[in-house]
């Protein structure tokens, strides 16, 4: 089957046109020589490489297509799925340098695809291509498709816990997934049905993902590391209970809380750890962010104060208690106790 229309080639091969470009340009030319970058563009190489035989085969006529063209484009196929994989994992882990593992396992399949193509060409083994290893080649890249969505299964179950914020970073891998499946699922539907559905899939990924990334203001994080987590491991139970006695004896004898402008590093400096191991402790031992501790021992003086003194103004109060403002006071209060600062003051009237 071949197709005339120049509108139709043109959408095609645009993507795999830029789809080029872009590989070459994070495998040789990227000032950023990150191990993700470098399986960026193989991905992208693999993806190019495929949809470019699809391209060809669909739009030249058949006693001109070139055997070559097609060996290459399913070699390619082979490993689209290992290459997205790795490009999720070195990001999701921050990997600096390309693990003796990863570099054999690749290795491995690439020695696969190139001996399979030298014993049995493309040439003299149509038949066994299209009729047997083509699907061997579909399954490998969909059991790595399963693989990368486990590699990013914290990023998921952050995007479905709307409190907590996802980076743009994890968002765009979370789409260079989404992407991938969808051209995975394009082809097996074309292997039945229409064939050109997965070209014109790569394209619209491609600028799909584009268009995200030029409407993103930090978009230049995309290609740069991930902020590494506090720590991986908890701490223990009595390490916590430790420090938790000596959170809350700092905050009664110097009573940080009280300044507007206190830091998460002015709290980890009293208690001699470091602000990340602080931030941990807050929030897997105390399930409770930086500003939620704070402010509730900023609400628990303003009681304290709205009871016992008279003389303060509500907003001299909220003041004393460590707000930087009148309007953050009222608010933090009515969402903390329920009622506002005056009418609290009311019932000890």
């Amino acid at each position: 089957m071949t197709f005339e229309s120049p509108l139709l080639f043109f959408i095609c091969s645009i993507g795999v046109f830029n789809g080029f470009i872009a590989s070459f340009y994070f495998l040789f030319f990227s000032k950023q020589k990150r191990v993700q970058n470098l399986f960026f563009g193989l991905l992208l190489l693999m993806l190019s490489l495929r949809i470019g035989k699809s391209i060809y085969i669909i739009f030249t006529e058949k006693a001109n297509r070139e055997i070559l063209v097609s060996q290459i484009g399913l070699s390619a196929c082979f490993l689209i799925g290992v290459s997205l994989f790795y490009y999720l994992k070195s990001s999701v882990e921050n990997k600096k340098i390309i693990p003796q593992s990863w570099k054999l396992h690749y290795s491995i399949l690439t020695l696969i695809i190139v001996i399979t193509g030298i014993i049995k060409p493309y040439s003299t083994n149509i038949d066994f291509w299209h009729q047997y290893f083509v699907h061997f080649i579909y399954a490998v890249w969909g059991i790595y498709l399963i693989f990368s969505g486990f590699v990013l299964k914290d990023i998921f179950k952050k995007l479905i816990n709307k409190q907590k914020g996802c980076t743009t970073s994890e968002v765009w891998l979370v789409a260079v997934f989404i992407g991938n499946a969808l051209i995975y699922s394009a082809y097996i539907i074309g292997y039945f049905y229409l064939y050109l559905v997965g070209t014109i899939t790569f394209s619209v990924v491609f600028y799909a993902l584009l268009v995200f990334l030029l409407f993103k203001k930090n978009r230049e994080s995309v290609f740069q590391d991930i902020p590494e987590k506090y720590a991986a491991k908890k701490i223990n139970s009595s390490e916590a209970e430790k420090l938790i006695r000596k959170l809350s004896d700092l905050m009664q004898t110097r009573t940080l809380f009280k300044n507007p402008n206190v830091k998460l590093k002015d709290l980890a400096d009293g208690l001699d750890i470091s602000k990340h191991y602080l931030s941990q402790l807050l929030n897997d031992n105390l399930e409770k962010s930086f500003a939620q501790y704070i402010n509730e021992l900023r609400i628990e003086e303003a009681k304290k104060l709205l009871i016992e003194n008279n003389q303060f103004t509500l907003e001299a109060i909220g003041f004393e208690a460590g707000f930087s403002s009148k309007s953050t006071f009222y608010a933090t209060f009515k969402k903390t106790v329920g009622v506002t600062p005056s009418e609290f003051k009311k019932q000890f009237s």
